[in-house]
């Protein structure tokens, strides 16, 4: 260890507080984007009084396959009433919070370096996981109170103006939704459509292409072109913040498999409708400036006309995804669709007039979004930088 590092255990305690009382029933889970989220859990007689207490300005993360994933899920809890994570997960704080700010410590924690390294020292475990032990003998620099406030600040500033894009994003689109609703589904009846509508399949207005089967050799850390996988579809958006890229050139038989901005990407494999957070048929639009690959198993909606915000916006309703999930084929833990189920998805085809003054409003919508997501992006990679820049604190 560096002359300049110290040892987090030096700084951080443990708490082990249960629910004892079974007076707290709000319960938590720390996700791979490192945030508190919900439990989805059954609690259907589990005896909650086993469960940890998270109280104000604590943290929690969860060590077990941090090698696996390569990524250590901690957040700090900032709400004033207190809440549970489960027994795996473990609970500390600063032992001094005038010597160590417990904002600063998780900014150290979510170091993308911090989980590189955590990944690499998980390597004798089974499952990838690490003991608290190990956890207590990572590395940590911990500048002057005053320096920590300064970059906290710098950080909270960053994050906060990425929260209001992202607010105003979702507000966008869930007015692009509403207009969609008011168009083409509030008091249309299948029986009695206006002059010009019909009842269609979705195959007439899109055709569906397949992922090129890449294989393990193609995949790389870096490379010109990142590859869509299932995991980056986000729905309503792809993510390509965790991603592998293609070294090579783009061949005559990948061409189809290009995505450009604005592009329409559905899961083909996912779980059933048990499991409808990773169910199959999850859709994406494509929002960056450069061109993608799609890999096997995610497929591309490709208009054969000027309807591309109909399309995603028809794919978002609740009746498509249900009548998805019931054409999936598959194992009781997979779920699969071909091209010819998403293309013979009865749907409702509004007349050409409608379509394009529906295209054109929401286009310009569409344009206020993406100047949103790519300043958001630039801020991220300010956000990426600072917490970089740590360790040269």
């Amino acid at each position: 260890m560096k002359s300049n590092y110290s040892k987090l255990g030096n700084y951080i305690c443990e708490i082990n507080e249960r629910n004892s009382s079974l007076s707290i029933t709000k319960l938590l889970g720390v996700s791979m984007e490192k945030t508190f989220i919900p439990s989805v859990a059954n609690l259907n007689g589990v005896d909650m009084s086993t469960y940890k207490v998270l109280r104000n300005m604590q943290l929690a993360c969860k060590l077990m396959s941090v090698g696996r994933d390569e990524k250590l899920p901690v957040d700090l809890y900032k709400e004033e009433q207190p809440a549970l994570v489960s027994s795996a997960y473990y609970v500390f704080e600063p032992k001094d919070k005038e010597e160590l700010m417990p904002e600063y410590l998780l900014l150290w924690l979510c170091r993308k370096e911090n989980d590189r390294y955590i990944g690499f020292i998980s390597g004798g475990d089974v499952r990838g996981g690490i003991s608290w032990e190990t956890f207590c003998n990572l590395p940590i620099k911990v500048p002057s109170i005053p320096k920590q406030r300064e970059i906290v600040t710098e950080y909270n500033i960053i994050q906060n103006r990425i929260a209001i894009n992202q607010k105003l994003i979702q507000k966008l689109e869930e007015t692009a939704m509403s207009i969609y609703r008011e168009w083409f589904i509030k008091g249309i009846d299948e029986d009695n459509l206006p002059s010009g509508w019909s009842v269609g399949k979705l195959g007439d207005l899109v055709d569906v292409i397949n992922g090129y089967p890449f294989s393990s050799e193609d995949f790389s850390e870096t490379g010109n072109f990142p590859i869509i996988k299932i995991t980056n579809i986000t729905e309503p958006n792809i993510d390509l913040s965790t991603t592998q890229y293609y070294l090579g050139k783009i061949e005559n038989r990948m061409k189809k498999c290009v995505v450009n901005q604005n592009d329409i990407l559905i899961s083909m494999t996912g779980s059933h409708m048990n499991q409808i957070n990773s169910a199959v048929g999850k859709i994406g639009r494509y929002d960056y400036e450069f061109s993608s690959l799609l890999n096997q198993r995610v497929g591309k909606l490709n208009p054969k006309f000027q309807c591309q915000e109909f399309v995603f916006f028809t794919m978002l309703q609740q009746n498509i995804k249900m009548e998805i999930l019931m054409a999936a084929t598959g194992s009781a833990n997979q779920a699969n669709i071909s091209s010819d189920t998403i293309k013979g998805i009865e749907i409702i085809i509004p007349n050409e007039t409608i379509l394009e003054s529906f295209e054109n409003i929401v286009l310009k919508i569409r344009n206020v979004i993406s100047n949103y997501n790519k300043e958001t992006r630039k801020l991220k990679e300010m956000k990426d930088l600072l917490l970089s820049k740590l360790a040269k604190n």
